[in-house]
């Protein structure tokens, strides 16, 4: 028979993976043809890094890692250089994971934005190393600027529909650990 904590686990899991892939459908949709002045926030960046922020153990690497890397694929970016970065920095959120337990969501705030910035400087460095065009500075700014502004909306869906909060100090595993 299996363990409720484990269930639980695995549902979030596939329920973070649904939700990577709802996020993937709308953003492939054909919705306006137009080129757009205004880039749209990386909706699944925010989540990644909020999940791992809030409950790592919902996030596994490897998971974090195949979500990202189809996203490479089906949104045309160089195959697994985004991916590698949010993997990186997504851990490097997870180790962090501890010390911002007890701290306001304003410091996980910037947290979230100087990662997500220092992510896309290397992302473009690399690609103008690489001689590949990595598109207008102005559309990084902005869509950059837009997921920054949009993370407290992925933290509070994730905290009110699905459940996403952090652990608390007296939490335990499904082995008894402390989380």
């Amino acid at each position: 028979m299996m363990d409720s904590g484990l269930l639980h686990l695995w549902g979030m899991r596939l329920l973070f993976v649904l939700m990577a892939l709802l996020v993937l459908f709308f953003h492939l949709l054909p919705l306006n043809p137009a080129p757009s002045q205004w880039a749209s926030p990386d909706v699944l960046v925010a989540m990644v890094f909020a999940w791992s922020v809030r409950r790592p153990d919902y996030v596994p690497i490897l998971l974090v890692a195949a979500v990202m890397l189809l996203a490479d694929m089906m949104l045309q970016r160089p195959p697994g250089l985004w991916s590698v970065l949010v993997v990186c920095a997504a851990e490097w959120l997870k180790s962090r994971e501890r010390r911002q337990r007890e701290t306001t969501f304003v410091l996980e705030w910037l947290t979230f934005a100087s990662t997500l910035i220092v992510i896309t400087v290397l992302y473009r460095a690399v690609m103008m190393i690489l001689i590949l065009a990595p598109g207008t500075l102005t559309l990084s700014l902005v869509q950059v600027l837009m997921t920054i502004a949009i993370y407290p909306v992925i933290v509070g869906v994730s905290y009110f529909l699905f459940g996403v909060r952090r652990a608390a100090p007296g939490d335990m595993d499904r082995l008894g650990r402390t989380l």
